[in-house]
């Protein structure tokens, strides 16, 4: 299940996204072609915003799905039936919990996450799918870029860059999604939050 379903901008509504996710005859008999297909990449801002402070500060989150990660303090918070996200202007944090059968490889996350992602995205290229090593154990790291969505005021969009970790335990799979106008440097940020998931 892909984890774009909030009203902040760069997300995909629930339905929409569940719609589009279905069978390829579905798909079509819903009109909801590939996203990336129908549009394309908007150019990135010069010295775009986003970037997080260095003076920003972490505050542990709890799920009651089993698990803690660090996110930025005083950005908004909105809980889900399967997570929760933390988002400030063009920057978000996202995590989302399903059920899966075994963890996630390089290769079945190319073959069937990554695919349903550029479905459901708009203007997905994702760039790279490696496993990496992070104090929780293996995970699955997704590097891509998109549109975002379209403001509900302005019609304003914004190139997004966007980084993607897949954590499996016990039959559980959590997504954690981090992104940011292109751009933007958050290289130290993204990985003291992707670093610090912990199972409990």
């Amino acid at each position: 299940m892909i984890p774009h379903f909030r009203k902040a901008i760069g997300v995909l509504p629930a339905l929409a996204v569940a719609a589009c996710l279905g069978t390829t005859s579905l798909v079509l008999a819903l009109g909801c072609l590939p996203a990336s297909a129908a549009e394309k990449p908007i150019r990135p801002e010069k010295n775009p915003p986003g970037d997080i402070p260095d003076t920003q500060v972490f505050i542990d989150y709890t799920s009651p799905e089993g698990f803690t990660l660090k996110v930025p303090e005083g950005w908004a918070r909105s809980d889900r039936a399967d997570g929760a996200s933390f988002v400030d202007k063009l920057d978000g944090v996202v995590v989302s919990v399903s059920r899966a059968n075994a963890a996630p490889t390089v290769d079945s996350a190319k073959a069937d996450y990554v695919a349903k992602l550029e479905a459901a995205g708009r203007a997905v290229r994702v760039s790279a799918v490696k496993q990496v090593k992070l104090p929780a154990g293996a995970a699955i790291r997704i590097v891509y870029t998109s549109n975002s969505e379209p403001n509900a005021v302005t019609n304003r969009q914004v190139r997004l860059e966007n980084e993607r970790y897949l954590y499996f335990k016990d039959g559980k799979l959590v997504a954690l999604e981090l992104y940011a106008p292109k751009g933007a440097d958050n290289v130290d940020q993204w990985q003291l939050m992707s670093n610090s998931f912990r199972w409990k």
